[in-house]
């Protein structure tokens, strides 16, 4: 191990091949559905789980295309999967965040994510992390991802 912290996610493309991104509650940035695994969970797993808490949608694992581990950030690397939303999943109204965190100026328990977004590609960069913007722009191209999905 090289003492990498490693979160796992889905990169969810709709059928027009933008990218759904997620905002970050009480942050300016959005990202897409990641976080770090539990014990026993394989990396698909942790990807599926952390999609349904922070989105609701359940994407099943046969549809997950694994693309592999991206370097992300100093102590941070990505293991990111790619699927194709179902007509179902398209409606972003319906998403929900189940997971929680204390805010920090009180303690009262937030949702991680507040807001869903279908983004195109040339428009991630106004929305996402630098880091997120870097390596959709430097390592992994949502067009490419779009036309093999």
């Amino acid at each position: 191990m090289n003492g990498k912290i490693v979160s796992c996610g889905i990169v969810l493309l709709d059928p027009e091949g933008r990218v759904l991104l997620a905002h970050a509650t009480g942050t300016n940035h959005w990202d897409i559905p990641k976080g770090q695994g539990e014990p026993g969970e394989s990396e698909s797993q942790t990807a599926r789980r952390e999609m349904v808490e922070e989105t609701g949608i359940d994407v099943a694992a046969p549809r997950l295309v694994d693309l592999g581990r991206y370097v992300y950030r100093r102590d941070k690397d990505l293991h990111l999967f790619a699927a194709r939303a179902s007509a179902d999943e398209l409606d972003l109204t319906r998403c929900v965040c189940v997971s929680l965190f204390p805010r920090r100026e009180d303690g009262v328990m937030i949702p991680e994510m507040d807001a869903w977004r279908w983004t195109v590609p040339g428009e991630v960069d106004r929305y996402a992390s630098r880091s997120l913007a870097r390596l959709f722009s430097m390592s992994l191209s949502l067009a490419e991802l779009h036309r093999r999905l």
